[in-house]
């Protein structure tokens, strides 16, 4: 019976329970031990593909040109880079290695929640150019100008988003189609931040690129919200079958910055600057804008979202072989 569990586990199942465990050591990998912010491989994407849209982005063309060139742009950057890492990955001797990567470098603001940490010791101590100095690199707003009460939010907003296209992306679209689906969608987000739809300058350019990745990404970005919500109670779980309104650039991330907000019972959005240019974002008000001390419950709240992603990794294969186990009884 021991022998036909075990051959079982590892002729049938062999597959599925490597691929829960690259998953699940990428993940903790990625929580514990996050590559700086510079030795990122989809940051230096990033920067390719500013110089990209300097070159084809021209804001005073028609919005059907803008949209075309964007679109263009996206399959240049996308398409070589995806087919030869997918390429790699088919002809690899050990595979599971090379995804494991893949999904460590796709899950690459995993680490901000220790980021998050360091800017409100900076602003306890009333040293704002620090924080600022810490946050810059990981938004796309302006942060220059930012109040005590600007950098709170912005790191609470970040904090409640990234896990979006991170760690629920990640776990989903593996779950769905291996780490090149992974990789394809989180080249698209990429973009999307690096083009952000908010700003002006390429609200048509990177339509198409905004268009798919808030498609792709529409899943992963409720199930997160249901993450957050289940630790709120009822009236928390009540906001994810509302539709909230904001800027139509910000319509995949409301939900999950709004639950937030209501749970920790403080004020989040707001006016924000890119590139010196104001934009108006409504503001989601449910108690007094936020002080640095909220930080921390913030960092907690959307930690214990990640654990709940972190355990279901962690239960599903121990159930799997516990029905395997039923079987040969």
């Amino acid at each position: 019976m021991h022998s036909s569990f075990y051959q079982q586990l590892v002729e049938i199942d062999g597959a599925l329970f490597e691929g829960f465990l690259v998953l699940f050591f990428a993940l903790l990998l990625a929580r514990l031990a996050p590559l700086p912010r510079e030795m990122q491989p989809l940051i230096w994407f990033s920067h390719l593909a500013k110089q990209l849209a300097a070159k084809v982005n021209r804001p005073g063309r028609a919005p059907s040109q803008q949209a075309t060139a964007g679109f263009l742009a996206m399959l240049l950057l996308v398409f070589p880079f995806w087919a030869i890492i997918t390429f790699l990955l088919e002809l690899a001797a050990f595979p599971w290695f090379f995804e494991f990567l893949v999904l460590y470098l796709c899950l690459s603001d995993a680490g901000f929640s220790q980021v998050a940490d360091e800017i409100a010791k900076a602003l306890k101590r009333e040293d704002n150019a620090s924080a600022k100095k810490l946050l810059q690199p990981w938004v796309v707003r302006d942060t220059d100008n930012l109040s005590e009460v600007g950098l709170t939010k912005a790191t609470i907003e970040k904090l409640a988003t990234a896990p979006i296209y991170g760690t629920a992306s990640t776990i989903f679209f593996f779950a769905i189609a291996g780490a090149p689906m992974v990789l394809a969608v989180r080249m698209i987000k990429q973009l999307e931040l690096s083009w952000p739809p908010i700003q002006p300058k390429y609200q048509h350019f990177c339509s198409s690129v905004h268009l798919i990745s808030t498609a792709l990404l529409a899943i992963p970005a409720w199930l997160w919200s249901l993450s957050i919500a289940i630790q709120g109670g009822p009236k928390a779980l009540v906001l994810l079958f509302r539709t909230s309104k904001n800027h139509p650039a910000l319509r995949g991330y409301v939900m999950s910055v709004s639950l937030v907000a209501n749970i920790l019972r403080i004020e989040l959005g707001g006016p924000q600057k890119f590139s010196g240019q104001r934009i108006d974002v409504a503001k989601i008000v449910y108690g007094p804008q936020p002080r640095h001390e909220i930080i921390a419950p913030a960092v907690k709240l959307t930690s214990r979202a990640c654990a709940i992603w972190f355990s279901f990794i962690t239960l599903l294969p121990i159930i799997w072989a516990g029905l395997r186990w039923l079987q040969t009884l």
